[in-house]
């Protein structure tokens, strides 16, 4: 069996194993990665080699870690990548490249309408009747997209909201509130089969699917890093933030909302963004807390988008797709029966 894990922002660890009478055995490690001293990679081989097929990640990183000698030094990679990597080899998970990639970039539509796209979307990657795709979101009305759980009461300021033009709307996906106005912010969203993220914890998951959304930035200057659980961000400050939700089908939407050109202020009329939110954050202002990407590169909105389809197609492949119109008279049906409705919208008030 054969599994690779990338390290996001580090380097591809690769494990080859048998399975025998339940157990891991001839584990061989390999990679692009850094490792003192030598015989390092024989202690590895030999920690994973006789652990039971049903040890999880945080096990296996653990047998790893007590396996290394003193001092060995780990560069690229860890041993909770040991770990996702063995994970990934017994379930037998693809690799990005084993999935024909659509990327599709179409016409502006209403919020709603982008939120449903996004349910009817990953129910068809799920059900295995559309090619796992990246969307590009254009939209033509600002708006607040709240997340799943979060309380509209305690999240938007209905008055703040009003005066600045902005529909507020709530997304399928946990997390929190995304300030959204026409053209100054860059959000995509990953259709993807569950298999592709198999062997992975939901946090590791998250930084693996936007990888390629740091390759992109740091192509363009900015020095992009992850933070967890799902924020993008440089030294400069927070670009954006992601979001997860999977479907009882195996169809998984991962999407993200980047910064292009943040008006602070407003931010912080439209959103009830408190002091106990800011505080795990070293600001005390929420307008400080989200840089542009404007501001980082000076480069057109529309620019940065052709570097992030650029980008994904060079690592991932991927041809130019598009929304067929039985997919959005489905999602128009859906704003109908649950995104534009009270219910879902008030759902937690």
């Amino acid at each position: 069996m054969h599994g690779e894990y990338k390290v996001p922002g580090g380097k591809l660890v690769v494990v080859d194993l048998e399975v025998r009478g339940g157990v891991i055995a001839n584990a061989r490690l390999s990679g692009d990665f850094f490792l003192e001293p030598d015989d390092a990679l024989d202690a590895i081989d030999a920690a994973v080699s006789g652990m039971p097929v049903t040890a999880d990640v945080a096990t296996i990183a653990d047998a790893v870690r007590a396996a290394l000698p003193a001092h060995a030094q780990l560069l690229g990679f860890s041993p909770e990548a040991v770990g996702t990597a063995v994970r990934r080899a017994l379930v037998t998970a693809p690799d990005w490249r084993d999935f024909s990639w659509q990327i599709v970039h179409e016409k502006a539509v209403s919020p709603h309408l982008n939120l449903a796209l996004d349910e009817v979307l990953t129910t068809r990657v799920g059900g295995g009747v559309r090619e796992p795709t990246l969307r590009i979101w254009e939209w033509d009305t600002s708006a607040v997209v709240i997340g799943s759980f979060q309380s509209y009461r305690n999240e938007v300021d209905p008055d703040g909201a009003t005066r600045h033009g902005f529909d507020v709307v709530r997304r399928i996906s946990g997390g929190g509130a995304m300030l959204m106005a026409a053209d100054a912010i860059i959000t995509y969203s990953l259709y993807v089969p569950a298999s592709l993220v198999a062997g992975m914890s939901f946090a590791d998951s998250y930084a693996f699917l936007d990888d390629w959304v740091l390759q992109a930035l740091r192509s363009l200057g900015i020095e992009a890093v992850y933070q967890p659980l799902n924020d993008i961000a440089s030294p400069h400050g927070k670009i954006g933030g992601a979001a997860q939700k999977r479907l009882a089908n195996g169809g998984v939407l991962h999407h993200a909302t980047l910064a292009y050109d943040m008006d602070g202020q407003v931010m912080t009329e439209v959103l009830r963004i408190g002091r106990e939110k800011l505080s795990d954050k070293g600001t005390a202002s929420a307008a400080k807390r989200v840089d542009p990407l404007r501001s980082q590169t000076g480069l057109p909105r529309e620019q940065i988008i052709a570097r992030f389809i650029e980008t994904f197609t060079a690592l991932h492949g991927g041809t130019p797709g598009n929304i067929t119109t039985e997919e959005y008279s489905e999602a128009e049906r859906l704003v109908q029966s649950k995104f534009a409705t009270d219910a879902w919208l008030h759902r937690v008030p």
